[in-house]
């Protein structure tokens, strides 16, 4: 299964993706053999959605589609205002460079090149706040991961820069396999709480997921 549907409304539909699914149609089109959600989810509603957002191929987790025109001029809005946030999982091969506990605020000039992020003067502003939850008994870290700004690869990026590549993550070097499908980076909340006008789309402050 390719989705689980964690809410839906007249306005938007919120949904748990699977790894290795595309969230909207790639540059080839139809030449592309790999399945992506929003045609599933069109076929499966039997009408049109809009995305207001993305989840790189290889990343599971929390995703919205708008259902109406309207909904989706929010939704890129919200976003683009900053007033709605992504709440990430994530578990890498630990450096030992940090402190559990411990919240830390990176910050990069990112361009996104053919298949990987990198940094360069005139890229632009990447913020994220990465929080050490745990580092568990075999040295892998866990951690929670908001991106302020939402560049591609932005996570895997800063993950990558700070020798704490995701486990499952080949793009960026990582040689651990990821127990299931895709990499080990999910989005598993998405914070309305500071959107003025959430209750014009009856959506509630917080959707959850499952973590890894």
């Amino acid at each position: 299964m390719s989705y689980k549907t964690v809410f839906e409304n007249a306005h938007f539909i919120i949904v748990d993706k699977a790894p290795n699914v595309l969230s909207v149609p790639s540059r080839l089109g139809k030449e592309d053999p790999r399945a992506c959600l929003g045609h599933i989810l069109q076929q499966d509603l039997g009408k049109i959605i809009f995305p207001v957002h993305r989840l790189d191929y290889e990343v599971q987790g929390l995703i919205i589609y708008a259902l109406t025109p309207e909904a989706q001029r929010a939704g890129n809005a919200w976003f683009e205002n900053k007033t709605i946030q992504k709440i990430y999982c994530a578990i890498s091969k630990s450096s030992g460079a940090f402190v559990v506990g411990e919240t830390y605020e990176w910050k990069s000039k990112l361009l996104r090149g053919k298949k990987r992020a990198y940094e360069a003067s005139h890229g632009k502003d990447s913020l994220t706040r990465a929080k050490l939850i745990s580092i568990d008994e075999k040295g892998f870290s866990h951690w929670e991961l908001m991106p302020i700004t939402g560049r591609p690869h932005q996570l895997r990026y800063e993950l990558f820069r700070h020798e704490e590549v995701i486990v499952g993550d080949s793009l960026y070097g990582s040689i651990e396999k990821f127990f299931e499908d895709g990499i080990a980076l999910r989005a598993y909340e998405i914070d309305f709480s500071k959107i003025k006008n959430r209750e014009l789309f009856s959506l509630p402050e917080n959707i959850f997921s499952k973590k890894i």
